[in-house]
């Protein structure tokens, strides 16, 4: 069963299996492996704090595939949820189903359920939805 590796947690949808904030955090204290998939420009703001957070941007994933950590659960994990998704279809599409789970509602639940994040307020974002942010004007 797809589940097995990820302790029989979450929810499967369309072939993904999702992972609410609380069920990724307790699994990446466990030794499961949070792959943050934002832009660059995006994740240095806000960073998910876990042991172990692998950061490869969404653009470039496919091209790195080989240097996933092998035999490790994988959460991938963004903003809300939606490129993490792409990148958890991709994988699955490679066969490495077993492995894959997505973090439902990203950085975004992570934070409202009050899991733990390394902020850099020098790094903030602004926009007017989650779609459009952008580092901001330094001066």
């Amino acid at each position: 069963m797809m589940n097995e590796l990820f302790g029989n947690k979450g929810f499967e949808s369309n072939g993904i299996l999702h992972l609410v904030p609380r069920d990724a955090y307790e699994l990446c204290m466990k030794g499961a492996v949070l792959m943050d998939v934002r832009e660059e420009y995006m994740n240095r703001y806000k960073m998910f704090d876990v042991p172990e957070v692998i950061y490869c941007p969404l653009s470039i994933l496919e091209e790195n595939v080989e240097n996933l950590p092998a035999g490790k659960p994988l959460i991938f994990a963004d903003a809300a949820g939606l490129h993490s998704k792409e990148a958890a279809l991709l994988l699955i599409g490679k066969g490495l189903g077993q492995y894959i789970a997505n973090l439902a509602g990203g950085l975004v639940e992570w934070e409202h359920d009050g899991l733990p994040l390394i902020i850099d307020k020098s790094e903030k974002l602004s926009g007017a939805c989650m779609c459009q942010l952008k580092p901001r004007d330094k001066k």
